[in-house]
């Protein structure tokens, strides 16, 4: 049998890390093959933990302890517990580990025990386990009112000093923030969780000490309170405005900070609390826009944004807007003359928009994916509405256009997807995803489709995320 080549086998189980199925057997095939996986594996091992494996993770985590740490903690005899461990494992897993979970690393500790002073004693070894000078880390996740003085264990500036992502809540300890800015300069990613109150200042000067944050995510637990602090937090951030290049936010900004990020390709934009303008959108030029994401924005301010972009939109997902005929008209309009280059679209159409549907399928041909909303407001006229869009979609959807997804808003016989499965013939089958509808046998109409061959996949069952056309195995 031909032998590949080790960095071709390490290429192949990179694609297949995700693949969970497919990838934990991979490891019992040979020595090589377990050689290549177990650092991929344990780059992330957080990753991989699953409800009730918590045990198996915290003992292959414990096995590594030192003599000297084992026996420390079984002279109380409430570790009886390690004396059944294995003895250390042939392979350093943890010197894999570039992904430092200390909520999940809280986890397993519950795990072992739920007693007060178990609690701190074991997490005290273990950490010094993960934090010492034969580590680095990339990515740091730090959870809620943490208070551990991670900076102060020994080797702490060597493991966080080459630090690319950053996960924490601006409710944190003082002494922690102060010792990762001290030791921190090279955060790419950060990721905020912000709290109504007891915000901690010190976050703002972690944000500064950074010089190469590109990707930014805000997540707002409440839109008022608090607002000196969200304001000083947008300046800080601003003065990064030439570097980022992936912006997420929860709560429209007090600041300028959106017109400041004159280089971003990504932004995503979500609306929790549901009655804000976003005027800060009206005339903003984001020229090198790719990827537009928003939830529960309002359609005029989202059609402005996609007027001043320079023709670089590639995706667009839009969801809980709320539109009338006439808004969603000229949304409509908005993406065929502004996005030529576009490839995927979540959108909602209306039924009376239609032909302005159709005239984005014309002028949008590298549309490659669309997840099409779909609302008919008099339920009476479902069946033509549903004929007249299907009849669009395989009279004038671009060569490039193959994978659907539907939602629709009322119940409709069968006869409009055989319209559009016969119409589809002689074109790329299609990925389909559909959601269930009570008029017809959808399993049995599919299955027709898929033998011959105008259907490559289907499901109306399985969750996937937006732009996802297959399952994930898992």
């Amino acid at each position: 049998m031909f032998k590949l080549n080790r960095d071709i086998l390490y290429l192949i189980f990179k694609e297949l890390q995700d693949d969970e199925k497919s990838f934990f057997p991979c490891l019992l095939v040979n020595k090589t093959w377990s050689e290549i996986i177990i650092p991929i594996l344990w780059k992330n091992p957080w990753k991989y933990l699953k409800k009730g494996n918590e045990k198996l993770l915290s003992n292959v985590i414990l096995s590594h302890l030192s003599e000297e740490s084992r026996n420390k903690l079984i002279l109380n005899d409430h570790y009886n517990f390690l004396k059944n461990l294995n003895q250390k494992p042939l392979f350093d897993y943890i010197n894999y580990c570039k992904h430092l979970h200390l909520n999940e690393i809280k986890r397993i500790i519950h795990v072992i025990t739920d007693k007060k002073n178990e609690i701190q004693i074991i997490g005290n070894e273990i950490l010094k386990l993960f934090i010492n000078e034969n580590r680095v880390f990339t990515h740091l996740y730090i959870p809620y009112r943490f208070d551990y003085q991670i900076h102060l264990i020994p080797g702490a500036n060597r493991c966080f000093s080459d630090l690319q992502f950053l996960r924490c809540h601006t409710i944190i300890n003082d002494n922690i923030l102060t010792g990762l800015t001290e030791i921190c300069e090279s955060i790419k990613e950060l990721e905020l969780f912000i709290g109504w109150s007891e915000n901690n200042y010190g976050i703002i000067k972690l944000i500064e000490n950074q010089k190469k944050l590109f990707d930014i995510r805000l997540t707002y637990y409440y839109s008022r309170a608090n607002e000196s602090f969200f304001k000083i937090l947008e300046i800080s951030l601003i003065k990064h405005s030439n570097n980022v290049q992936y912006f997420k936010l929860t709560k429209q900004p007090i600041t300028d900070i959106l017109s400041s990020f004159v280089n971003l390709k990504r932004l995503e934009l979500h609306d929790g609390f549901h009655y804000m303008p976003w005027n800060c959108l009206m005339n903003i030029s984001l020229p090198f826009l790719q990827v537009l994401k928003a939830t529960g924005i309002p359609v005029k301010a989202l059609t402005s944004l996609i007027e001043n972009t320079n023709g670089h939109l590639n995706e667009i997902n839009i969801e809980d807007a709320v539109y009338d005929d006439i808004n969603n008209k000229i949304f409509i309009q908005a993406i065929y003359k502004n996005c030529p280059n576009l490839k995927y679209l979540k959108v909602l159409v209306k039924n009376n928009n239609i032909l302005e549907l159709e005239i984005l399928l014309i002028k949008c041909q590298y549309l490659n994916g669309l997840f099409l909303l779909f609302d008919s407001q008099k339920i009476s006229d479902s069946q033509k509405n549903s004929n007249d869009l299907f009849k669009i979609l395989a009279k004038s959807s671009p060569t490039n256009l193959f994978k659907f997804k539907f939602w629709f808003n009322f119940n409709f016989k069968s006869d409009s997807l055989k319209l559009f499965f016969d119409n589809w013939k002689g074109r790329h089958p299609m990925l389909l995803q559909f959601p269930p509808n009570d008029y017809y046998d959808s399993y049995n109409l599919m299955e027709k489709y898929k033998a011959e061959g105008i259907i490559k996949r289907y499901d109306n069952e399985t969750y996937y995320e937006d732009f996802e056309w297959i399952e994930k195995k898992g």
